[in-house]
């Protein structure tokens, strides 16, 4: 780049994102970002209270063989959607609203301090098979419309637990920021009868600059248009709208790329603060060829200011490819 910065389009969503490397850094100062660590000792954790996650109600458990628990799946105590039979939407003057009706189910592996950048593959794995259970068996509940799987890695992050959970929740609603991908990837199809990501990943593998890793079934970059410096993608490269359909031999392979990717961001960057989420198909009768499904990790590397809460628009201080091409040393 030759300027002060670059606006790239996201093909998905038809926003502009600023890639403003005139305000840029070097790949390798972030990694040199001091990080506050977060003591809370074993005594003090929730997690780590067996009797307390049993009374929160087990929906999974993996045991190891000596027989303890090496993954639990329960209820949140805290949770921001409530069980119940059936939404009851309500107009109050031109608004419209519903009771909060949901599941909100918290994901928690043994180790207090053992992080998933930390975790073996087989580690990784059950966490995946654990993912995709929940989901096959919530997405059976008549009211819900979209599951959403997420994780919140340190307080910065949104993680008011220290100890490393992931969280589920399943929702009557469609998720906004889906929708739009919805919508964006839909309009793509019409216009050029392809999926939009696809479209992308075919381009990314031949060109290859923002290419991270990548095995038979699963490529991981750093996307042209990304949100955030150092924002991973990992997507399935044979063409699938949803996550929970992935087999056996995928779920192998989507590990093996899920470890890696979570690794060198955890090297790289020294530890950093992330966001990981999934993005796939919702849950109703439409027809989601033009889809397909992802896991996006964004790590905290910048705070949102003035410009981007008032357009929207997110400014990443470093290209993409030349994070590529950091954590793929990594």
């Amino acid at each position: 780049m030759n300027s002060a910065s670059e606006l790239r389009l996201d093909l998905v969503s038809n926003d502009w994102v600023v890639i403003a490397t005139g305000r840029g850094k070097r790949p390798e100062t972030f990694a040199k970002h001091k990080r506050a660590k977060e003591m809370i000792l074993e005594k003090d954790c929730p997690f780590c209270q067996t009797k307390i996650l049993e009374e929160q109600g087990i929906k999974l458990r993996h045991d190891k063989p000596d027989g303890s628990w090496s993954l639990l799946v329960v209820d949140n105590k805290y949770p921001a959607f409530s069980k119940g039979e059936e939404p009851n939407e309500r107009t109050e003057g031109p608004n419209k609203a519903m009771n909060g009706l949901g599941f909100h189910e918290v994901i928690v592996t043994r180790d207090h301090k053992k992080q998933m950048a930390q975790f073996s593959k087989e580690e990784i794995r059950e966490v995946i098979d654990a993912y995709q259970s929940r989901y096959l068996d919530l997405m059976k509940e008549k009211f819900i419309k979209y599951i959403s799987i997420f994780h919140n890695h340190k307080k910065e992050a949104g993680a008011t637990v220290a100890h490393p959970h992931s969280q589920l929740i399943a929702i009557p609603v469609m998720d906004p920021d889906l929708r739009g991908s919805l919508e964006g990837a839909e309009m793509y199809y019409q216009k050029n009868r392809k999926c939009v990501y696809c479209a992308m990943i075919d381009w990314d593998i031949k060109d290859g600059q923002r290419v991270v890793y990548e095995n038979d079934k699963f490529i991981v970059l750093c996307p042209f248009a990304s949100q955030v410096s150092f924002e991973v993608r990992i997507y399935p490269k044979e063409h699938s709208a949803y996550f929970e359909k992935m087999s056996e031999e995928e779920k192998d392979f989507f590990t093996d790329a899920f470890r890696v990717a979570l690794n060198k961001i955890y090297q790289g960057l020294n530890d950093p603060a992330y966001n990981f989420y999934f993005h796939t198909a919702p849950l109703d009768s439409g027809s989601y060829k033009h889809y397909h499904w992802h896991l996006i990790i964004l790590p905290k590397t910048a705070v949102w200011a003035g410009f981007e809460l008032g357009t929207g628009i997110e400014i990443s201080t470093i290209e993409p490819e030349k994070a590529a091409e950091f954590l793929k040393k990594q």
